[in-house]
């Protein structure tokens, strides 16, 4: 299974960015109103939690449903587990985990690419998911 270019990757990532940003803004129109000010304090923390817990539902339920999200799709690159099976939920959410964490690592995560010696990010690495071409 041929692997796509980390441009390539970084490009759909971006796009992606994009995507998750309109997500977030709707799911925000949820919680602004029930909570009393989300600038301070617990309700900030229970607003940031929810929008993780969004972004999360995003992505795992696109990448256990097809390996792809939208951005995935338009730049032809397939998530799949190590064998090339379709990821279970449990694995989506631990790449979705690690991938949290390697990029607000420095995004540490992402520039692990450049050493691995499948070109992987850490997070498919650890999580034992890979990104594919999608032919």
């Amino acid at each position: 299974m041929p692997t796509p270019t980390i441009k390539r990757r970084l490009v759909s990532l971006f796009y992606d960015a994009l995507l998750l940003a309109a997500v977030l803004f709707v799911a925000s129109f949820v919680v602004v109103g029930l909570l009393p000010d989300v600038r301070s304090g617990l309700p900030r923390l229970v607003f940031q939690v929810y929008l993780l817990l969004a972004a999360g539902l995003y992505f795992t339920w696109f990448w256990h449903r097809g390996g792809q999200t939208l951005a995935m799709k338009t730049w032809r690159i397939r998530l799949v587990g190590q064998d090339g099976t379709r990821v279970g939920y449990g694995q989506a959410w631990l790449r979705y985990a690690l991938a949290v964490l390697g990029v607000a690592g420095f995004g540490f995560g992402l520039f692990w690419a450049g050493w691995d010696r499948d070109r992987q990010f850490m997070h498919d690495r650890l999580a034992g998911t890979r990104l594919v071409i999608d032919e």
